[in-house]
């Protein structure tokens, strides 16, 4: 229970006073007396309310605190182990499949459904404000002629699965339906959950969505000490898409995955209009390989393309990303003299597959580890912008702890449309994910017969097949066989 302040509001609460003077962080209380009683209230509050906020397990959560800020600290002088190109073996790439693989995999993928294994989590975490935009970014429409939001078009894509898993076993079986976990934060939470329920769940039924937090973490300054966004509030930010794996943890989540018989995730990020949501083939090839954890990739598009690349840390050791900013020029342009390819080409793109055993092991290992990112940033504070650091966890640091890791490539141009600057940038906005989409599309309805007929130039327009026509272009002979569709225009039942 919250120690109250005392009456006359002297003095901070004495316990709460002395524990923070253990760990160096006194100067929370440094404008006490300046404070309105309210005010003193709410700093309280938000001092021992850090736990709750923090997405932790039960326990004094300071000293784990106190851990994470020193350990990140520490790490950030320790040289990183030598990098190594993924080897050839550990990556499914496109040339190498064969057709009755594909076949192969699509159809034990599409078992896995039926037999209710696959859970899908999203992280949503993130809000649209470089889209020019106050709503979290999954509910942003990137200008389809259909007007759907990146949320409607993922809980699409669901559906069409289960009907999919439904159509491959026998008529009339009973079809457990892909239960959705999507991670908010605090800043998005709640306009997510009111979005869901205005549009109804998009044709899911809303007991097979669960919504989950992840924490947020102080924002510190150079010498580690929290930094105060005003008097009586301490400046926090979310703790990165890998605090995913601690907010399963502490939400008890991973057990309710259990329950339901779910043995595979599939993981991504909210801000892919492409994003094949549960792909029935990634899912068969990830099953048959028996793999703890797996990754699509995307090819570099150029040596010095700013993206993460898959690499393996050390010789022999595990396949893990490095950021762009950690490959010099030489390695990034180094070439495969045996395949042609760069050395380093395969992109990280947020697309992962994880069993379910192996979330376990993460949450455990993330938390004993305690070590975070430090991104350098100027927080908004009492002082002003102060040069300080946000702490994160990403949702690659879980593949260091993976007994076992496979890469599986995917087309940009099929599956890779992300959506993160507003329109009028160079790269990644709604106009350049809209036109992958609709080129998509085009390409799928003109293979199944279909004529398109254009009043712009093709290359700008093209047509939007709905999700629930067509999960990855199949089945669509019988809608397009000889007709002919006015571009710009959705496909649709």
């Amino acid at each position: 229970m919250r120690e109250p302040a005392s009456e006359n509001n002297a003095l901070p609460p004495q316990s709460l006073l002395e524990r923070v003077k253990d760990y160096g962080q006194e100067d929370v209380f440094a404008l006490w007396d300046e404070l309105s009683p309210e005010e003193r209230d709410v700093l309280v509050k938000d001092i021992e309310d850090l736990k709750v906020s923090f997405a932790l397990l039960q326990g004094l959560d300071l000293p784990r605190v106190d851990r994470i800020i020193r350990c990140s600290f520490r790490s950030q002088g320790i040289p990183a182990a030598a990098i190594e190109p993924v080897p050839e073996s550990n990556v499914s790439t496109v040339e190498k499949r064969t057709m009755e693989e594909r076949e192969r995999w699509w159809k034990m993928g599409l078992k896995a459904i039926s037999d209710g294994k696959l859970g899908v989590l999203l992280l949503s975490g993130g809000q649209g404000t470089r889209l020019g935009s106050s709503d979290p970014k999954g509910c942003f429409n990137i200008g389809l002629p259909s007007g759907k939001s990146l949320f409607q078009l993922q809980a699409e894509r669901i559906l069409c699965l289960q009907r999919l898993a439904a159509q491959s076993v026998n008529e009339g079986a009973n079809i457990p339906r892909i239960h959705w976990y999507i991670m908010t934060s605090p800043f998005t939470d709640e306009p997510i959950r009111k979005f869901f329920e205005s549009c109804k769940y998009f044709g899911l039924e809303a007991d097979q969505v669960t919504f989950f937090q992840q924490g947020t973490i102080p924002c510190v300054a150079r010498d580690g000490r929290f930094i105060m966004e005003t008097p009586y509030r301490v400046a926090k930010s979310p703790d990165g898409n890998g605090g995913v794996y601690s907010a399963l943890k502490s939400s008890k989540l991973l057990e309710d995955m259990a329950s339901r018989g779910i043995k595979y995730l599939d993981c991504y990020g909210v801000d892919n209009a492409l994003v094949r949501v549960g792909d029935p083939t990634f899912l068969g090839y990830f099953v048959d390989t028996g793999v703890a954890a797996a990754a699509k990739v995307v090819r570099k598009a150029y040596p010095q393309e700013k993206v993460g690349v898959f690499v393996r840390r050390g010789k022999g050791g595990p396949v893990s990303v490095v950021e762009y900013s950690e490959l010099d020029s030489s390695m990034a342009s180094a070439i495969n003299q045996e395949s042609g390819r760069l050395r380093y080409c395969w992109s990280n793109v947020c697309l992962h597959m994880f069993t379910l055993d192996f979330l376990n092991q993460v949450a455990n290992g993330l938390e004993k580890d305690s070590i975070y990112h430090l991104a350098e940033k100027n927080i908004p504070s009492i002082h002003g912008h102060t040069p300080g650091y946000k702490l994160e966890q990403f949702i690659f640091d879980a593949f260091s702890y993976a007994p076992s890791t496979a890469l599986f490539e995917a087309l940009r141009e099929e599956e890779f449309a992300p959506v993160k600057n507003a329109n009028g940038s160079n790269f990644d906005t709604p106009d350049s994910a809209r036109l992958l989409v609709l080129r998509l599309h085009t390409r799928w309805v003109v293979a199944a017969g279909g004529f398109l007929t254009h009043s712009v130039p093709l290359y700008a327009t093209g047509v939007e097949v709905s999700p629930q026509c067509s999960y990855a272009g199949e089945n669509l002979e019988a809608i397009c066989r000889g007709r002919t569709f006015h571009a710009p225009c959705e496909i649709a039942f």
